[in-house]
């Protein structure tokens, strides 16, 4: 009976829409506004100076040298997490993933990878995980070429330096959720420290809900002139890259390319982002990644989970994967004078925002879906009850299909089903989000038909 009940007042209560003004703009948390403040660009230079002191970072580079190459950087970056750990009163779990990478394309002898993290479990929800991450390894022009000066300042020492700031400042709160802060060598080989790690979480079976790359954030500063230099690229894809043959079907007939779990988490971090930065803001670019590049997500959303890059808007190019020279008056090298400490710090607070919003919220409902039984100008959706302990109620939210984000919504209480009484499935895409008791919301997931 009181389930029943509870499905009533879900079929009852489509008269409280709100407005687009009010979907995802609730009173921001204090406790994020402060971690916002504590974000620190002059943290952050000391990081990247600090790592471009070793040389090189080429993941083929020395790794028994104390002062430069791949090792040296590792070392460092344990200590620093270390150090986080110390200053939190072990409240991280630090360790190094070490494997050893078979000769491949850009690696002439099998080599040992380390990726380094420092993470911090949830309270209530710890097996639900978001990583988020930055490449510690650098390149010249030459990616196999080990002994050249790599000073990778912008790629990605800017990356690996928003990572460790962000333990910094995380570490010392807590969550529900766990977030594990990553720093990965090899992206210039070919993803091949993120990609152990994907795959060691799906033969682990990790419930890892989202995951952020940080990839190129330095803000260049020979582009600060340019009209873009108040926001940041967020690339997600639309048809996500584990799809099946089945789901790819479903898609074509029903649409959803562009409603991926990926491209909900950008919404999301775009959403959230909007609520506490007034001059800084999420470009979100409907791309898995630029145009011949590829970053860190990718084995992540290969392998099914939500994952985006994140990176600067404007690239100079003759600032990354290049020997570092003066040639017909053109300085080409990756070096700290064109990395903007500020425009970092500020994509270091979009990912805390989304972060710390994601890791409070209650994890996306499960099993949604829009039934398609019969033909009605109604619209119903359903989906499980969430296993969250303070979750209050589920959100349903819509849009125009031609419109790039979610407009309206309606909160319909603690239920697993409402019906949208006069608004048909045929002229809107439709999703539904958690609620915890705070009023922090999960993702929107996007459903998929059922009879």
């Amino acid at each position: 009976m009181k389930r029943h009940a509870l499905i009533l007042v879900g079929l009852l209560v489509s008269a409280s829409v709100i407005s687009p003004a009010q979907t995802g703009r609730a009173k921001p948390d204090p406790e994020i506004a402060k971690m916002v403040k504590e974000v620190s660009a002059k943290n952050v230079e000391v990081t990247l100076r600090k790592l471009v002191s070793f040389g090189t970072r080429n993941t083929l580079s020395e790794q028994d040298n104390p002062t430069r190459g791949i090792g040296a950087a590792r070392d460092w970056i344990f200590a620093e997490f270390q150090k986080i750990n110390a200053d939190c009163a072990n409240c991280l779990v630090v360790e190094k993933q070490s494997f050893l990478q078979p000769k491949a394309n850009r690696v002439p002898e099998p080599t040992m990878l380390t990726n380094v993290m420092a993470t911090l479990k949830g309270t209530t929800n710890p097996e639900r995980v978001y990583v988020v991450s930055g490449h510690y390894d650098s390149m010249c022009t030459s990616p196999i070429d080990a002994k050249c000066d790599a000073p990778g300042a912008n790629d990605d020492a800017s990356g690996t330096a928003t990572v460790i700031e962000l333990a910094r400042v995380m570490s010392k709160r807590k969550f529900d959720a766990t977030i594990v802060f990553m720093t990965v060598p090899g992206e210039e080989q070919g993803l091949l420290g993120a990609t152990y790690f994907a795959q060691q979480a799906v033969e682990k079976k990790m419930d890892i809900e989202a995951m952020f790359t940080n990839d190129i954030v330095g803000g260049v500063t020979s582009q600060k002139s340019s009209p873009n230099r108040d926001r940041v690229r967020v690339f997600s894809e639309g048809v996500p890259s584990s799809e099946t043959e089945q789901q790819a079907g479903t898609r074509r007939s029903v649409g959803g390319e562009n409603d991926s779990s990926s491209r909900q988490l950008a919404r999301y971090i775009k959403e959230q982002s909007d609520r506490y930065l007034k001059n800084f803001h999420v470009w979100m670019i409907y791309r898995r990644d630029r145009y011949l590049r590829g970053g860190d997500h990718i084995p992540f959303v290969e392998r099914g989970f939500a994952g985006v890059r994140i990176t600067e808007v404007d690239e100079d190019y003759t600032h990354q994967h290049q020997n570092v020279r003066t040639e017909n008056g053109v300085f080409y090298g990756d070096t700290p004078e064109f990395v903007d400490f500020e425009y970092t710090a500020n994509v270091a607070r979009v990912n805390l925002i989304a972060l710390a919003s994601l890791a409070s919220a209650p994890a996306r409902p499960k099993n949604v879906g829009l039934v398609t039984t019969r033909l009605t100008n109604d619209t119903e959706l359903k989906w499980d009850a969430n296993a969250d302990v303070d979750i209050a109620s589920y959100e349903v939210v819509w849009r125009d299909t031609t419109a790039a984000e979610w407009t309206d919504a309606v909160n319909v209480g603690n239920v697993t089903n409402f019906v949208m009484k006069s608004r048909s499935k045929d002229n809107y895409f439709f999703g539904v989000r958690a609620v915890d008791k705070a009023g922090n919301k999960s993702p929107v997931v996007y459903p998929r038909p059922m009879r």
